[in-house]
């Protein structure tokens, strides 16, 4: 599995409770630009309407612009293939206070492009100043191994 783009502050700033695999509705030239890691999945996150899931924020450029329509809006919201009751579960876990659906990372699973989609609770500032010690402390315990 090849990630082509990452939210790589999505780990840092929630907690990360449960994680959904969503193909994506792409036009061809938009699966070029993911291929190139042309685009951007910060502040990205999923919604649901109707029934159906939908990826909105995400930026993703197109691979040749020159050769794109001028119609072509590269935040538009993009439709995710979910099952039924992957939805329904999304669905409620979002509407309860305090939670959110992101997208983590776009990725290839046997030649098709997979959004990473997290269910995921906001962290507090300490929360995140415990992270950064526990980061350090991995750091230094291994470059101490690494020196023996």
């Amino acid at each position: 599995m090849t990630t082509y783009i990452q939210n790589r502050k999505a780990r840092f700033d929630f907690d990360i409770l449960e994680t959904f695999e969503a193909g994506l509705v792409l036009h061809g030239y938009e699966v070029k630009g993911i291929r190139a890691k042309k685009g951007k999945l910060e502040g990205a996150y999923v919604i649901v309407r109707g029934g159906e899931a939908y990826l909105v924020g995400a930026h993703i450029t197109a691979f040749q612009p020159v050769n794109t329509p001028k119609s072509y809006d590269s935040e538009r919201p993009r439709k995710l293939l979910l099952s039924k009751k992957e939805i329904a579960r999304l669905e409620n876990q979002t509407e309860t206070a305090g939670l959110t659906a992101m997208a983590v990372r776009l990725y290839n699973n046997k030649q098709k492009i997979k959004l990473e989609v997290a269910v995921a609770r906001g962290k507090k500032k300490h929360d995140k100043r415990e992270s950064i010690k526990a980061r350090d402390v991995k750091r230094e315990i291994n470059r101490t191994l690494k020196s023996q």
